[in-house]
């Protein structure tokens, strides 16, 4: 039996939101680079080492925040893209300057992560 339990907290531990990596996409209605970025990006994302690794959160700035982004700068400016982890800011990208440009930028967001955060199962 504490072996079940053991299990069970380990795995609402890590379904838990704001306690992994997540990428939040700060969006807004009839935004031409949101499209953009749904266009080229959005479709593959949650395939890809770096989706496993920090899962897209979309969030319209136009809308309330969810309780645990309470402390997250919406800015006026879309797409952003911030990445948080354990419920604290990494850092952000600011617009979509095309394919290429989002991974590279991506890329250096994620190695500021720390190593078992970045290990997506």
């Amino acid at each position: 039996m504490n072996k079940l339990l053991v299990i069970a907290m380990i795995w609402l531990v890590s379904a838990a939101p704001g306690l992994a990596a997540e990428l939040i996409m700060l969006e807004q209605d009839n935004c031409e680079y949101c499209e953009r970025w749904n266009d080229d990006i959005g479709v593959i994302y949650h395939k890809t080492q770096e989706g496993k690794s920090a899962p897209l959160r979309r969030v319209n700035i136009h809308q309330a925040l969810p309780s645990d982004l309470a402390n997250l700068n919406k800015g006026r400016y879309t797409p952003t893209f911030v990445l948080f982890d354990k419920g604290r800011e990494v850092g952000r990208i600011r617009g979509y300057p095309g394919e290429d440009f989002f991974w590279g930028l991506l890329s250096k967001l994620l190695e500021k992560l720390p190593e078992h955060t970045k290990k997506a199962g």
